[in-house]
Order: C-alpha cells, then structure tokens, then sequence
C-alpha cells in the first residue's frame, strides 16, 4: 500500500504524514529538506539554483520511489514526484526561473522515470488558502522560507488545483485544510481517518 499527501508549501503535509503513519503503523516517507543542498540557496538565488533543486528532489523522490516498490512495506509518503513535475518546475520556468534548455532537460529525465513509475494507491490533496500557507509558515519560522512571496505561493496553488482537477493516476482525496486543526483537535484528525478508511475500503 502506498499512500502520498500532496499540498503546497506549509499545507501540513509533513505533520498529517507523522499522525497517520503512527496511526495506521504505515511507514513513513519524509521529503528531504534538512539535508538538501540547494534549498537555502534556491530561496536566495531562484534563477540560479532552480535547475539544481529540481533535479536533486527527481532524484531523490524517484529513489524512494524504487524503495517503496521493493520494501513490500505499506508506506506514506510526504509530497510526491508528480508535483515537482506538474506544479514546481513548471512554475518556475514560467516565471522566468528556469531557462527553456534546463526546463527541457528536466521534463525529459521526468518523462524518463514516469514510464517506470506506479502512482499511489491513494493520493491525498490538502487544499489550503494563501493566508493560512502564510500563517503556518511563520509559525514554523524556517529563517530560509521568510523571502517565499505571496505571488509565488499563489501560482503554486493555481497549479495545485488545476493539477488535482486533472489528476489520473489513482485515488484522489481531496481535504480542505483551511478549517481544521488536525494537530490540535482529535476530531478533525477522526473525521480525515474516517475519509481515508472509506477510501481504502474501496481499494479492495
């Protein structure tokens, strides 16, 4: 069993993955930003450090990925491949952050791995509005993501919805982060379990 949650930058992605690994005892799979590289820099510099970034996520999700196929294991995973794909690299070679020559170069890799990759079984989408981003990332207070704009979290999150309206690879669960407090509040996290249990009902 393989299950991802996708959503924008402070949508609560990592923290609903740790409740419900512990409560489902699924494994579980973090995106890699205390050890990425390129992350500080990139915030700092986005032209410049756009292409390195986004190859260094393919590569590293690709590769858990492959680990989740071979653990045989029931897994969740933090933020998936598709979204770096559909919704970060994209955003950013729009925006005039990545050239046309490393955006080409980047979507042939993807093209490369995508014909060896499975989608989730279930894909949860933790939808969020632009003040509530904003309010979860200060209250993380990352020093790296303070200089993250408004315009930028706001073309993420055209991305994400327009992505999520076309999404095809499997299940998809859609959770409007906006007005529940699943850390704080034991019924808004029941309720999101009761959804994902209905869910996974139907996979069998």
């Amino acid at each position: 069993m393989h299950i991802a949650i996708a959503g924008n930058i402070g949508a609560g992605k990592t923290t609903l993955t740790r409740l419900l690994a512990k409560h489902y005892k699924w494994e579980a799979h973090f995106e890699d930003v205390l050890e990425n590289p390129y992350l500080e820099d990139f915030y700092n510099k986005m032209e410049r450090w756009s292409f390195n970034l986004q190859i260094y996520f393919l590569n590293s999700r690709f590769r858990q990925i492959l680990d989740i196929r071979q653990s045989g294991k029931d897994i969740i995973q933090d933020r998936t491949i598709y979204e770096d794909a559909y919704i970060f690299a994209p955003n950013l070679h729009s925006m005039g952050l990545m050239t046309n020559r490393d955006y080409e170069n980047y979507r042939s890799l993807f093209d490369l791995m995508e014909g060896v990759v499975e989608g989730p079984n279930l894909l949860i989408y933790l939808r969020s509005s632009i003040p509530n981003l904003v309010n979860q990332i200060h209250k993380r207070g990352r020093e790296y993501e303070n200089t993250i704009s408004i315009d930028y979290l706001s073309r993420l999150n055209e991305r994400y919805e327009a992505w999520a309206h076309d999404y095809d690879k499997g299940n998809l669960l859609i959770v409007d982060v906006d007005h529940i407090n699943f850390v704080d509040n034991p019924e808004d996290l029941g309720t999101i379990i009761n959804r994902i249990d209905a869910e996974l009902n139907g996979l069998f």
